[in-house]
């Protein structure tokens, strides 16, 4: 991986056998435990560097000479992530207004269909619900458990109507993984766009957009990197189909900043970026990119794997009950969730970790039952889980 301050070819081996180092690559490890990063990350150290060298350079020029070039960096590094052209990336956080321009730029058809779960997370729910006012029929999926969508059960849903299946590349509570190659795959063969929702995925498991018609996702979960600076990514033979919902002075090519008579877009992805870009935070998202890049997506995912299962067990071992134990490896995330009795219990729980410097979530399903959900990173540890279960069980 790239060199950040006196550490070069660097390895997750080599994070978790040197505390220092650890300490170094992700300060919140030296007062804290964090296992909360399907919620908003804490910044790594390299990225903290590179927002105090860019804040102190916008002290002198917000917009240097040379920002066309760093944001063509930037794309090439998104694209990187997802195996996709770097003309193909628009930088626009948050998740929600990717999944916004995709609903609101596509020329839908009075009896068209979309299919999504109205279990998801909302973002990636309201803005298909939504498209009932233009007679677009909202076709749901419900899955026998929580967050299990498989191919078999979207197969099922499909009409010669369905326009557009809207899916999430994990769920954010029961962590179950969606088998997207194989879904997507599909709905290429049948014509049918497919939407995902990856925040939950990039940064911590491989994605690969080969026959993903669009992508949204900020950073600030496991790509590490500062809230509102995101990817959105559209194929480029979507170009003409996914009209820009929102037109400003930098989507629209206006020579000399003179409004012209015609709408003429931009021939790439900045087509879907209407006005001015929150260059610093980009710059943290393409500094925590390189950190993960060089690290190997492929080695994170297994570390978190491996993570997840020693998590599973230790919790499984204390009695307690995790979502989606029994699944297969490649249905599992980092994510792990456990049930509890009732909500004044999870309080209590989520409140003792937290008195102890150890931050998780607390969640609870359309149904009530209440959750605690840990999801550490690849540098999380596994005594660090045990302190957990430790404090869980006192």
């Amino acid at each position: 991986m790239q060199k950040h301050g006196d550490e070069t070819d660097v390895s997750i081996d080599h994070i978790l056998a040197d505390e220092g180092l650890r300490h170094r690559l992700f300060p919140v490890t030296r007062n804290r435990i964090f296992l909360a990063h399907a919620g908003v990350a804490p910044l790594p150290g390299p990225t903290i560097e590179t927002l105090k060298i860019e804040a102190e350079r916008a002290g002198q020029a917000q917009e240097g000479t040379d920002f066309l070039e760093e944001l063509e960096h930037i794309r090439r590094v998104s694209a990187r992530l997802i195996n996709a052209n770097s003309d193909e990336i628009a930088l626009l956080g948050p998740t929600s207004l990717g999944l916004n321009l995709v609903a609101h730029g596509i020329d839908w058809k009075e009896g068209d269909e979309v299919v999504c779960y109205p279990d998801d997370y909302p973002a990636n729910v309201y803005c298909w619900q939504a498209l009932t006012a233009k007679g677009v029929r909202v076709v749901t999926l419900q899955p026998e458990r929580l967050g299990e969508i498989t191919p078999e059960l979207v197969l099922k849903a499909l009409t010669p109507k369905t326009r557009l299946v809207a899916l999430a590349s994990c769920h954010f509570l029961s962590g179950f993984r969606l088998d997207y190659e194989g879904i997507a795959e599909e709905l290429y063969r049948r014509g049918v766009l497919f939407c995902l929702d990856a925040i939950q995925s990039l940064g911590a498991t491989t994605i690969d957009v080969r026959h993903i018609d669009f992508l949204a996702a900020d950073s600030h979960k496991w790509m590490l990197g500062p809230l509102g600076a995101g990817i959105f990514y559209v194929k480029r033979k979507h170009f003409e189909t996914l009209r820009p919902a929102l037109l400003g002075a930098w989507n629209v090519r206006s020579p000399g900043f003179v409004a012209q008579p015609e709408i003429a877009f931009e021939a790439t992805a900045r087509r879907y970026e209407p006005g001015a870009l929150n260059m610093l935070a980009l710059h943290g998202m393409r500094a925590s990119l390189e950190l993960i890049l060089g690290l190997g997506v492929k080695q994170i995912e297994a570390r978190l794997l491996d993570l997840r299962s020693y998590g599973e067990e230790k919790m499984l071992a204390s009695g307690f009950r995790v979502l989606g134990y029994a699944n297969r490896r490649s249905q599992k995330s980092g994510i792990i969730t456990v049930a509890l009795e009732n909500k004044d219990t999870a309080v209590i729980k989520a409140r003792k970790l937290r008195e102890n410097r150890i931050d998780v979530s607390l969640r609870e399903t359309r149904a009530g039952m209440a959750c605690l959900r840990l999801s550490p990173h690849f540098y999380n540890t596994e005594d660090e889980i045990d302190e957990v279960v430790r404090i869980l069980l006192s």
